[in-house]
């Protein structure tokens, strides 16, 4: 495979990343840009494939309104930013669940003489190995995990356009899931708000360079 990507201009795009509090208004993403950000959310790895996520994009003005009264990290990004994402994390992504099985045999078109041992060796593996099954609350962090993984990738694939974005978690989550089960937007059932990000252009560059750890400080080498 080959890409006109360097890993100067990757690691310039990091640079040029920053938790942009305040957006250019008057700016807004192309619908191409904006879908090749979406893209690279859905095209993101999560444990066992379980893809336990979704992305709910928010232009209603009067929810994002109501969403910045209750929020205490997205005052400045909520009224200015070209897009508001949440992503939502699943709360029941069992093997045994419908949705799991669903995906198993519709999407990954698993076949049936492996289905009932790979949902076993999954099972396994969330019960024993990473003992999420002790609660609700177990459950949704680890799918939440997961989301984290998406939104990541959604910032680096939207700095490498030139699309500044904020990872947001400064918001009360129970209002929030109020307002947007409220709205018909959110199946509490089936979700949890996971996280918010924000998505535009900057209104103006930021008062300081990138502040960053040494690679010594955070890098330990075993061999």
């Amino acid at each position: 495979m080959t890409t006109d990507l360097t890993k100067q201009q990757i690691l310039n795009a990091f640079q040029f990343r920053h938790a942009t509090k305040t957006f250019n208004a008057e700016r807004k993403i192309s619908e191409e840009d904006f879908s090749f950000i979406l893209e690279a959310g859905r095209l993101s790895p999560s444990s066992l494939g379980f893809e336990p996520w979704k992305f709910v994009v928010i232009q209603n003005r009067e929810i994002r309104e109501k969403l910045k009264e209750i929020s205490t990290g997205a005052k400045g990004q909520l009224p200015t930013a070209s897009h508001i994402v949440l992503i939502f994390a699943r709360k029941n992504a069992t093997p045994q669940s419908d949705y799991v099985q669903n995906l198993l045999k519709n999407v990954k078109e698993i076949p049936d003489d492996m289905l009932a041992s790979m949902t076993e060796a999954y099972t396994r593996f969330q019960d024993t190995s990473i003992n999420i099954y002790e609660s609700e609350r177990a459950l949704l962090d680890w799918a939440s995990k997961q989301t984290y993984i998406a939104l990541g990738n959604m910032m680096t694939a939207a700095a490498l356009i030139g699309i500044d974005s904020c990872p947001i978690e400064g918001l009360n989550y129970e209002k929030a899931s109020d307002i947007l089960s409220e709205a018909g937007i959110l199946d509490r059932e089936n979700f949890g708000i996971s996280v918010m990000a924000a998505f535009g252009y900057r209104a103006e560059d930021p008062h300081r360079e990138k502040s960053r750890q040494s690679v010594d400080e955070v890098v330990e080498w075993v061999n």
